[in-house]
């Protein structure tokens, strides 16, 4: 992924379902603190039993989440998001998320998730 660090927008952000639910302050001071990421097709940016430090939503194209030594069991796509089970629950990765195409996503650390998301996640994550 690219090292330099390019702040998502607002308008990229307000564009994922689950981040619309935050009011417009929220989403502008998360859309600062979200790096945009260029992916490489192939790469996977959250792998089964690592520890998460990030929180990603994708702005374009397609990935696969799988686990170690099955077929994919889900597609991602613009607007979805993943690594949230290992933030909220402070668990390892549950599973492998791996870039089927160049894609762009935008993601955030611990920090910024327990700010700004956890609360989203509350009813789902108890």
């Amino acid at each position: 992924m690219s090292p330099r660090h390019v702040p998502a927008t607002q308008a990229e952000l307000s564009r994922i379902g689950l981040l619309a639910e935050l009011p417009g302050e929220q989403l502008f001071e998360l859309a600062k603190r979200m790096r945009r990421e260029d992916v490489p097709g192939g790469e996977a940016p959250v792998v089964e039993g690592e520890q998460g430090e990030r929180f990603y939503v994708i702005l374009n194209g397609l990935f696969a989440v799988s686990n170690f030594g099955t077929l994919p069991r889900r597609m991602l796509r613009p607007g979805d998001y993943f690594g949230e089970v290992a933030l909220a629950m402070n668990v390892p990765r549950t599973a492998n998320v791996r870039a089927l195409t160049t894609a762009t996503v935008a993601s955030c650390d611990k920090d910024t998730f327990d700010e700004f998301l956890r609360p989203l996640f509350a009813d789902s994550v108890d």
